[in-house]
């Protein structure tokens, strides 16, 4: 049932100051707004956002509850994305407005567990650590990857890998399971829903998760997934580094990758990347090489996208390999530098 059809009995204390500030307008929301911590302006606006029509006798009772009028009240149909949008606009400095709205919009169908992302990730960490495997797995896969990066890195050891693993096979999740976690964690949890299915965890997630983790963590988690899932481990592998972070490594590093490519394979994979990896590998090959290549592309013919991603995907491979191997070490997961 949506917000706007429940009776007023049913409804949160965030759903009353959502629909309330629906029915008093942009203006007194935008006042509203400049008071109140950001916390609150965000979670209160979630709700909003999932609001299209606010019944009568609702906002008769809501309003009523909050001693005001509600004789000129009948109902009301809004576009609360862009009603949020305009009040957030109005409330406060640029810098909190467009931090609040990108907070707001790139988030709210993300983050299903509210209140999580607003703990200390040492207390998330603490209050899970004793819940099922898979249910931590779901928890943390709703959330903002840097924050379960830190959460993460503050559970057992033992666990770090095994709920990395059940993330990234996590693909949607029925409201009827989030629910129910959020029914078993009602006093430390709230729920912002909507639709039969959430996108929440998934390969790409625990990428994003694994880049922003510090201390060789990253390598740990991997090389334990790996004992696992070897096949997963190494598409995490592939996700986390691409063609175009070449443009990222150290020039040594760079060099020795290189070196193991031969100039019809860089040829191939250069005819669709960027300028800026182009010129970093041009300036890290011979004069001569450089050039050849130049005159190969120039005379190239349209070429398959396929065949060009299936070539970088190749010199990526080496890379990788090249760091498995212990002699270079990739920028964002301990340096960029070939050891010595």
């Amino acid at each position: 049932m949506m917000v706007g059809d429940k009776s007023f009995s049913k409804l949160t204390g965030v759903e009353k100051a959502a629909v309330l500030l629906l029915c008093l307008g942009e203006e007194t929301t935008t006042k509203v707004f400049e008071e109140l911590p950001d916390d609150d302006v965000r979670i209160i606006s979630r709700c909003m956002m999932n609001i299209s029509h606010v019944s009568a006798p609702l906002a008769k009772d809501v309003i009523e509850a909050f001693k005001k009028d509600s004789a000129e009240y009948t109902g009301l149909f809004v576009q609360g994305r862009e009603f949020v949008r305009k009040a957030i606009a109005s409330a406060g400095d640029p810098g909190r407005v467009n931090n609040l709205i990108e907070q707001v919009e790139n988030t709210a169908d993300e983050r299903p567990l509210e209140t999580i992302s607003l703990m200390q990730p040492r207390m998330v960490a603490s209050l899970l650590q004793s819940e099922h495997p898979q249910t931590v797995a779901l928890i943390l896969s709703t959330q903002k990857p840097e924050h379960t990066s830190r959460v993460v890195s503050f559970l057992p050891e033992e666990l770090r890998a095994d709920i990395m693993y059940r993330i990234a096979r996590i693909d949607k999740v029925s409201h009827e399971v989030i629910a129910q976690i959020e029914e078993a964690l009602q006093r430390e949890i709230g729920v912002v829903n909507e639709g039969d299915q959430q996108q929440v965890g998934g390969i790409d997630k625990v990428v994003e998760i694994l880049g922003r983790m510090e201390g060789g963590l990253d390598r740990d988690i991997l090389d334990s997934i790996d004992e696992e899932d070897t096949e997963l481990a190494e598409e995490i592998k592939r996700r986390m580094f691409t063609f175009e972070d070449l443009g990222e490594l150290d020039n040594r590093a760079l060099q020795t990758i290189l070196r193991e490519v031969n100039n019809d394979q860089l040829t191939m994979a250069l005819k669709s990347c960027s300028d800026g990896v182009k010129d970093k590998i041009f300036a890290n090959i011979s004069e001569r090489a450089a050039s050849m290549i130049e005159e190969d592309l120039e005379a190239m013919g349209p070429v398959r996208l396929s065949e060009v991603e299936t070539m970088q995907q190749t010199i990526v491979d080496i890379a990788l390999k090249l760091e498995e191997e212990g002699q270079i070490v990739i920028a964002g997961r301990g340096g960029g530098d070939v050891l010595v």
